[in-house]
């Protein structure tokens, strides 16, 4: 059992939760049974090291199970060592350390996607890892990121996915003007969501085509360049007195609207 949160093998997990370690090593934390009961489930090549309190494993069988069955040893520890180990003060007694897998943007337009989500300068974690989340639960193909992006390793960001970033392929350090070249090339039409965009109801019948949304920085928004790339740009109506909409609540709207109109189309 690890029981000294100072020891050389705890400090390196620790640090997981920086970015230039993450980057060095090519490993991400995952913290709570919920990512690692996902991770075992859809990406269990990913997972290098699991670590839990005796306690947590008697509560979370099926993670205890799906290891074995996956042929990774649990390390047990103290409840100080998770401590020292997590990003969150309650990590549930469960942390554990997995590669990171980006997917790349030709294996991405390869596939022949329908849906795919591009993220130009998301700097927020909490939306990047809802808007993972609310691509996944759209059922789109990918989600890009552009170099401009906040990491997607990010311990913050893992946690707003509650998993998804395991079933769905996301692309890290995209370039943008790239990224749209291969959309297109791929038949893909790429659409901004901006706020001085075109009428989204004028324009929804566009949606049942293969598509790739394309959302900027929650307080600048896209820039003239990058919307000088895409075919079309849509807002979103406000019908009620709110100032705007959240941009993780947006993307949701847009990617789901399109998932219906794919789906009414068959």
């Amino acid at each position: 059992m690890l029981e000294n949160p100072r020891s050389p093998r705890v400090r390196a997990v620790a640090k997981l939760t920086k970015r230039s370690a993450r980057q060095e090593t090519g490993l991400f934390l995952l913290e709570g049974p919920q990512a690692a009961r996902e991770a075992l489930a859809y990406r269990p090549d990913t997972l290098v090291e699991l670590f839990a309190t005796p306690s947590a494993l008697e509560r979370h069988v099926d993670v205890r199970d799906a290891a074995k069955d996956a042929g990774l040893e649990v390390v047990y520890t103290t409840e100080a060592v998770l401590d020292a180990m997590a990003d969150t003060v309650t990590p549930q007694g469960i942390v554990a350390v997995a590669r990171q897998s980006p997917t790349s943007l030709r294996d991405i337009f390869a596939a022949g996607p329908r849906l795919v989500a591009i993220c130009e300068e998301v700097r927020d974690p909490g939306n990047l890892g809802t808007i993972i989340r609310a691509a996944d639960a759209a059922g789109a193909d990918a989600v890009i990121l552009t170099g401009r992006t906040v990491d997607p390793y990010n311990p913050k960001v893992v946690r707003a996915t509650t998993g998804s970033l395991f079933h769905v392929p996301v692309a890290v350090g995209a370039d943008l003007a790239s990224a749209v070249e291969k959309a297109r090339a791929a038949g893909v039409r790429v659409i901004a969501a901006d706020v001085g965009g075109g009428d989204f109801l004028a324009a929804r019948d566009v949606l049942a085509e293969p598509t790739a949304w394309l959302f900027g920085n929650e307080a600048r928004g896209l820039d003239d360049e990058a919307l000088a790339l895409v075919d079309l740009s849509l807002r979103l109506p406000i019908y009620g007195a709110a100032e705007s909409l959240n941009l993780a609540t947006a993307a949701s709207v847009c990617l789901y609207e399109t998932a219906f109109a794919q789906r009414a189309a068959g």
